[in-house]
């Protein structure tokens, strides 16, 4: 009975560390879209500004 306890404690336990990692890896990708994002509107600010000259 105790064993069964003990697993099923264990066994929550690891899966919310998992889940948190996932977490966080969710919002570094979204922070990665978002900087992709910043990079390409700039480089095209940047091309629009050189065809301008």
């Amino acid at each position: 009975m105790m064993a069964k306890k003990l697993t099923a404690g264990a066994a929550l336990v690891l899966t919310v560390f998992a889940l948190s990692s996932c977490g966080n890896t969710i919002r570094g990708v979204g922070q990665d879209a978002a900087n992709t994002v910043d990079a390409t509107q700039s480089a095209g600010r940047n091309v629009d500004a050189a065809a301008s000259r």
